[in-house]
């Protein structure tokens, strides 16, 4: 009998898959976690975050340094609302298990 969703995610560390969601980024601590539509919307954010930024970037010469400021800024903040949504998630699964 497989395991079920819930009891994936209530058996995984919660600080791993938020440690992998911050120092390799860009979800892979849902990978961690078997989420794959956290994975997806994360990777297709991340994405969508880089190829807005080449492309407002084009004609950019004196503002370089700010624009990739900026483009690491969004990546860090994405890192860790994704560390924070998967430690959360664990949590809340493990509470609803016990009652």
């Amino acid at each position: 009998m497989a395991p079920t969703r819930e009891q994936i995610l209530a058996a995984s560390a919660g600080w791993v898959a938020a440690l992998l969601n911050v120092v390799p980024g860009l979800g892979a601590g849902y990978l961690y976690q078997r989420r794959w539509k956290a994975y997806w919307i994360t990777s297709a954010l991340a994405t969508a975050w880089l190829a807005s930024g080449a492309v407002l970037a084009q004609n950019a010469d004196a503002a370089e340094a700010q624009n990739q400021l900026v483009g690491l800024i969004g990546l860090l903040l994405l890192a860790a609302l994704t560390a924070t949504e998967a430690g959360l998630a664990v949590k809340r699964v493990r509470q609803n298990k016990d009652c």
